[in-house]
């Protein structure tokens, strides 16, 4: 059962790589097969169909995420701290390179905006539950006294995430080094702007 765990998750992990690149519509068990060098029919085991394993791909994905960004984040101290955290630890996944089309969220968000069915509503989930967790973190930050108690938490959270695909967009035709740390100068100085005391914040990016 443990080398049936760590073949699927090795398979997911593959799959999360390529959808990162190709979309979802590329994933097949035969296009996992010859990139594991693993017998198709081994994997129709786990994943009786295409949308079962593209689904348990946007799973996976999200579980990649909360294990490199979330948990690492959330160790920092409640309030601005956390949320600035968030976003740099996000741009640090992405110069990483942990994943070569750079973010596999951005990638599948285009490619299914306007095909309705279980693959979007899927992703629909995920995005949305990202954006609820800048609110809270953002929330929380003005709920402790961390941020001006006029910040619009909604707001914040669309302006950090939207700063965010912009690094993934602009890495992809520009220098990667350098769009990263525009995009984390930016949520830096806006955090800054609200912050009832800067000296919780760096000063600048490296």
């Amino acid at each position: 059962m443990a080398r049936g765990e760590r073949t699927r998750q090795a398979v997911l992990d593959t799959a999360v790589r390529l959808a990162s690149v190709e979309g979802l519509d590329g994933l097949t068990l035969g296009r996992l097969a010859d990139s594991l060098g693993v017998s198709k029919s081994g994997l129709f085991a786990h994943w009786p169909s295409k949308e079962s394993l593209q689904l348990a791909t946007i799973d996976q994905a999200r579980d990649q995420i909360v294990d490199r960004v979330v948990r690492p984040a959330l160790r920092e101290p409640r309030g601005v701290r956390r949320l600035w955290a968030v976003h740099d630890r996000r741009i640090a996944f992405y110069a990483d390179e942990v994943l070569p089309g750079g973010c596999f969220f951005c990638t599948v968000e285009f490619e299914l905006d306007s095909r309705p069915g279980p693959l979007r509503d899927r992703v629909v989930e995920m995005s949305a539950e990202w954006l609820e967790l800048l609110r809270r973190l953002a929330a929380e930050a003005v709920a402790q006294g961390d941020l001006s108690p006029d910040t619009n938490p909604d707001q914040l959270a669309f302006e950090v995430d939207a700063l965010g695909m912009a690094a993934v967009y602009q890495s992809r035709l520009f220098d990667p080094a350098q769009v990263y740390r525009r995009s984390r100068a930016a949520v830096l100085h806006r955090l800054r702007a609200l912050c009832t005391d800067p000296s919780l914040l760096p000063e600048e990016t490296a």
